[in-house]
């Protein structure tokens, strides 16, 4: 009856017991019905009694599993954290590893990439399930792609291939090589005042790893010898500060400037006025990276010693391609989930949701609470790089 959902159904179908309504949980979501599964899982949770702790605990890492897949990801995992706990008490090793797995992976989806990888560092990997110990290094590949360590990463993709084709799950091999297409394409777009070329993630990690003054626009910073400038809560200095990078070494007119940092249209004395003053926040904000002189007709950006200047931009640009970026993983996303997942608002995500539904470019489906989003069609590289991730260490 294992691996065989209809026949564990026809075995449990009129039972209620706790024992029967898990499996019945367990198989509804081998067939895909993740919604009635995780309301059966739950039933069942609550149906154990005191001395079936490890049964409960099962049941709510089963839960916690299917709330991932459906992108659930607003509520802390505290009962996942118990459970991993009571499993690990009574001794069942092998889904309290599970259970961690679980908790690395949804701590990746929004971004806190320590707490992840020091939940993978404490797991057992030889207490890990086949299927798990592929998903573990899956995880631990997207942390290093996020913290931008191409060999890292690259290594821990060969790992969980290696581990998807021992279990011999098609999906988890499919599952691996999305992974490994999404590792080998474009990360990032390099902008010269000479050049504009895709980059992969080895020529972004060595890119940042030079002496060069990188304006990184996937981001919002500008770094440079290990100083970082976080600006992307500061919209209008990062636009500034991007189109002089771009022209570097030359200058920018106060026209270029002011149409690019406040679309503004018709220039005034106004404008002019606001520009000195941005220009003079720009020149506080990048310290010791770099000035900004002014010109007969603009200003130029100047490095501090003889660094050279690039930007980093996404391989395509797009209004919202962050929450394309999440959406590519195929997955229906909610848009509390994608709210957490970005750190920004529950109106700034509807808002931004609605304008890639207009433009054709994601799908929704439910209503309410239920309401879940997809893209239509995933963006040309939908770079990771553009998926939460703490600011580097400057």
């Amino acid at each position: 009856m294992e691996g065989d959902p209809l026949t564990a159904l026809k075995h449990v179908a009129l039972r209620e017991d706790p024992p029967a309504v898990a499996l019945r949980g367990t198989a509804m979501a081998q067939l895909g019905d993740l919604n009635t599964a995780r309301q059966l899982l739950r039933r069942a949770a609550r149906g154990f009694g005191p001395r079936e702790a490890t049964a409960r605990a099962r049941c709510r890492v089963a839960e916690a599993e299917i709330a991932l897949v459906l992108r659930d990801i607003s509520e802390p995992m505290h009962d996942l954290e118990d459970a991993r706990a009571t499993l690990g008490q009574h001794g069942d090793r092998a889904n309290e590893a599970h259970a961690g797995y679980l908790q690395a992976r949804r701590l990746l989806l929004i971004g806190q990439l320590d707490q992840a990888q020091a939940i993978l560092e404490a797991l057992e990997p030889a207490a890990l399930p086949p299927a798990s110990r592929a998903g573990a290094w899956l995880v631990a590949a997207g942390i290093a792609i996020r913290r931008i360590e191409a060999e890292p990463a690259r290594a821990a993709l060969g790992k969980a291939a290696l581990a998807a084709e021992q279990t011999g799950i098609a999906m988890l091999v499919a599952e691996v090589e999305r992974a490994v297409r999404a590792f080998e394409a474009p990360a990032a777009r390099l902008l010269t005042r000479s050049e504009e070329r895709l980059l992969g993630l080895d020529e972004v990690e060595a890119l940042i790893a030079s002496d060069t003054l990188v304006v990184d626009a996937l981001r919002g910073l500008v770094r440079a010898n290990g100083e970082v400038v976080p600006l992307s809560r500061r919209p209008v200095l990062f636009a500034l500060v991007r189109a002089l990078a771009e022209a570097w070494p030359g200058d920018v007119s106060r026209e270029l400037l002011l149409a690019r940092a406040f679309r503004a249209r018709q220039v005034d004395e106004t404008h002019r006025a606001r520009l000195r003053v941005e220009i003079g926040r720009l020149r506080f904000e990048l310290g010791p990276l770099a000035n900004v002189l002014a010109t007969e007709s603009g200003f130029v950006l100047q490095p501090s010693g003889a660094r050279p200047v690039a930007v980093l931009a996404p391989p395509q640009e797009d209004e919202h391609a962050n929450v394309l970026a999440l959406l590519a993983d195929g997955e229906a996303w909610s848009s509390s989930a994608l709210a957490l997942a970005l750190d920004v608002s529950s109106r700034t995500i509807q808002r931004a949701l609605k304008e890639l539904a207009s433009a054709g470019k994601a799908d929704s489906f439910g209503r309410g609470r239920a309401c879940r989003w997809t893209v239509r069609q995933v963006p040309g590289f939908p770079t990771s790089l553009l998926l939460p991730a703490p600011l580097p260490a400057g």
